[in-house]
Order: C-alpha cells, then sequence, then structure tokens
C-alpha cells in the first residue's frame, strides 16, 4: 500500500508539471495574434530553396504552385536542388527552365550523413534572395503563400519565420491520426514561439535572411546530422536573435503535405526528426522533452505494474483523462485554425497510441541509424 501511495504521488506530480507545460502551450497559440497582411508593394528579393530527390510523382505539382504566386516575378527566384535522384527528378525541373526555374544537381563523390543540409547551403551560396525561404519538393501552397509570408517578414523585420504546415488529402485512418498529431507538432512549435521561447519549426515552410544565416556559421556543427536543417538552425539564430524570431499565424501561409502511408515508413520519419535532439544546446529545450517522455512512460509504466496490482489501472485511467482533456484544449485551438477540427474525435485513440509511440520514439530517435530517402543515416 505504501509503494501504491508513493506511486500515485509521484504519478500526480508528473501529471501535473505535464498539465503545466501544456497550459503554457495555450497561453504561447494564444500570444500569437491572427496576421492579417497591409497592402503594399513588396520590395524583397526572394530565393525559394527546395531539395529534391527522387520526387518525380510530385515535384511538378510543387514547381506549378511556386511559378503561380502572386508575387512579383523579378522578386523571385526558384531553385531545385537534385540530391542524386534515380528518377527522372532532374528532366522535370529542366523542362520548366523558360519559366525561371533553375536545377542544381549535387555531384559529391564521398558519402555524406547530411545531403540535405549540403542541397541547401550549396543553393545559398549561389542564390540572389535576401530571403530565404524553404520547402518540400511534395508540398502544394495557395497562391498567396508567398506574399504573405515577406508581408509579415517586410512589417516585423524577423530573421526566421516560422509558418504552419498541414496533412491533407488523407487516404486512411492512419493518416488521419497522423493529421491529428502533426497539427499537435506545429501547434507546439508556434506556441514556444509565442512564448518567446522557439524549439521546434518545420523546414517544409521556413524562411530566414540569407545574411542571418551566414552570421550564425550556417549549418556549422551541425553538418554531420543528417536532419536538423530546421530545429537546430532555429536553434542557432535564437541564440543570436532571441526576440527576432516569428511565427505566420494566417491560413495563406500554410503548406500541405502528405502523411505517411505505412507505419514503417512513419517510425522512420520520426526517428529521423528525435535525432536531432542529441544536439540541442538550450537546456530549457531538452529538459522540456524529457519531461514529456518521462510522463508518457510513467502512464506506460502503471498500465503494466496494473496487470499484475490493480490499483495502478486507476491511476493509468486517471492520467490519460487529464492528458486527453489538457490536449483537446490545446488542440480545439490548433485545429480551429487549421480548419480540420473535426479530427478531435480521435483524440481517444491518439491518447493511447501516442504513449507508446512517444516512449519508443523518445529511445529508438537517439540511437542507431534510419532510413531516410533510401539511405541508411544517423
Amino acid at each position: 500500500m505504501e509503494i501504491l501511495n508513493l506511486i500515485s504521488l509521484i504519478s500526480a506530480a508528473l501529471t501535473l508539471i505535464y498539465g503545466f507545460l501544456v497550459l503554457n502551450f495555450i497561453r504561447g497559440w494564444h500570444n500569437l495574434i491572427y496576421f492579417t497582411p497591409q497592402k503594399s508593394d513588396p520590395q524583397t528579393k526572394v530565393s525559394i530553396i527546395v531539395a529534391a530527390r527522387d520526387e518525380e510523382a510530385n515535384i511538378t505539382k510543387t514547381i506549378d504552385d511556386l511559378i503561380a504566386q502572386q508575387y512579383p516575378k523579378v522578386l523571385t527566384e526558384i531553385i531545385i536542388i537534385d540530391d542524386h535522384s534515380t528518377d527522372r527528378t532532374s528532366d522535370i525541373v529542366l523542362s520548366y527552365a523558360d519559366r525561371n526555374v533553375k536545377l542544381i544537381k549535387l555531384n559529391e563523390d564521398r558519402a555524406l550523413n547530411s545531403y540535405k543540409k549540403k542541397a541547401i547551403q550549396t543553393a545559398i551560396s549561389t542564390c540572389s534572395g535576401d530571403l530565404i525561404i524553404t520547402t518540400d519538393a511534395d508540398c502544394r501552397m495557395g497562391a498567396d503563400w508567398l506574399a504573405t509570408i515577406v508581408n509579415l517578414y517586410e512589417q516585423k523585420k524577423y530573421k526566421m519565420i516560422s509558418s504552419p504546415v498541414a496533412y491533407f488529402q488523407e487516404k486512411s485512418f492512419f493518416e488521419r491520426l497522423q493529421s491529428l498529431e502533426f497539427l499537435y507538432l506545429i501547434g507546439l512549435g508556434a506556441s514556444t514561439i509565442g512564448n518567446k521561447q522557439p524549439s521546434t519549426c518545420n523546414g517544409a515552410n521556413l524562411a530566414y535572411e540569407k545574411t542571418t544565416f551566414y552570421e550564425v556559421g550556417g549549418f556549422q556543427g551541425i553538418d554531420d546530422l543528417a536532419s536538423g536543417d530546421d530545429e537546430l538552425l532555429l536553434h542557432k539564430i535564437a541564440a543570436k536573435y532571441p526576440d527576432q524570431i516569428g511565427f505566420l499565424k494566417n491560413r495563406e501561409a500554410i503548406v500541405y503535405t502528405h502523411a505517411k502511408e505505412t507505419l514503417g515508413s512513419f517510425i522512420q520519419q520520426r526517428k529521423r526528426w528525435a535525432s536531432k535532439s542529441t544536439r540541442y544546446k538550450n537546456k530549457a529545450i531538452i529538459v522540456l522533452g524529457v519531461l514529456i517522455w518521462i510522463f508518457n512512460l510513467s502512464i506506460l509504466a502503471n498500465f503494466i505494474t496494473g496487470l499484475f496490482v490493480p490499483g495502478f489501472l486507476a491511476i493509468t485511467f486517471y492520467q490519460l483523462l487529464v492528458k486527453m482533456v489538457l490536449e483537446t484544449l490545446f488542440l480545439w485551438d490548433v485545429t480551429g485554425f487549421a480548419k480540420r477540427r473535426s479530427l478531435l474525435i480521435l483524440i481517444p485513440v491518439l491518447n493511447v497510441l501516442h504513449v507508446l509511440y512517444m516512449v519508443y520514439i523518445g529511445i529508438a530517435g537517439n540511437s542507431g541509424k534510419y532510413n531516410w530517402k533510401g539511405r541508411m543515416v544517423r
């Protein structure tokens, strides 16, 4: 009985801490004011950079969306970097040469662990834009996407702007679960920016000044890690300019991409994302991640113990109930922004699966190798 009481107290403390964290996320999201663009004549030269590998099935739609942007063509540069594709990606990009789309082909003669960073850095070294905007070769965006980003930049002069990303065109229950979980991640990153404590962003919709990129040394110091062209660069810029990171809270700025079709590809993606945490220098971000992981571990441990000691099942139930209520409150706002509130019906299922996912990825993402674009990297 004494052990049960002690475990109950520890679990209650962890649940209370997690509750405080989620309430802080909610506060950070509310700190972000919905951005309304002002009418003006844009002056900023922009370079849109897309790293692509074996994307012949997607790249045409992405390039068409980029060309269709309602932004002065004279101020727009589109650069596609072909990362050793084995399909027709380069041929497709070359067919747009007469529409101001430039192709750069990586020709490294030695194996790298960070091909994407190499691709982006190569493009930046040759681009003419003052504002760098990165997206992925399987993304879609509306015609006002670029103009909305630049409008915020010219108003606020942020050194880096993180913009929203969402999944769309889900074909299965599994993909809809991913959509809800992904909105949680995007909302979390936005809320930390709203709280002036930037922790995460997504390279599929990221903008930063070229001069700032070089000021912080670009990817130097993080270029040996396959992932991190977004988050780790965010941390470097935030360390130098803590008050000059912005999140673009506007639906016109959303970039859309696809969820993973299989569990295996989903796990590989999330292991890649989690691998970045080994290089975080901001101790507050590390503590945040560890606390969330320990809270989920406690739920799993209480459930397993409850199979033998029934009293622990009650503790598990209350932890899951609190988790579900708090995350629903947070996701109510985030899904409302993305106009995907119907996904909230999946929260009970996602909450249970999320516990298993968090515990596993917290371990697997920080050890060993993973598959990315047909390569084994670490």
